[in-house]
């Protein structure tokens, strides 16, 4: 019931932007093929950081 208060993390941030990209690029895949790479590209690049955040921060 608290949980709603709890602040996200970064990379809980960067994982819904990761999926909001994914989704939209998963849509334009169906009109323009070169907005769905550009989105699948940016997607790309949150993952990268999101790696990196899960590298350097400790896991419980």
């Amino acid at each position: 019931m608290f949980g709603i208060f709890k602040k996200k993390t970064e990379v809980e941030k960067l994982q819904i932007k990761y999926k909001a990209l994914l989704k939209e690029a998963y849509d334009l895949s169906k009109i323009n093929r070169s907005k769905s790479d550009q989105k699948t590209f940016e997607a790309e690049e949150v993952y990268k950081q999101i790696e990196i955040l899960n590298k350097t921060s400790p896991q419980t």
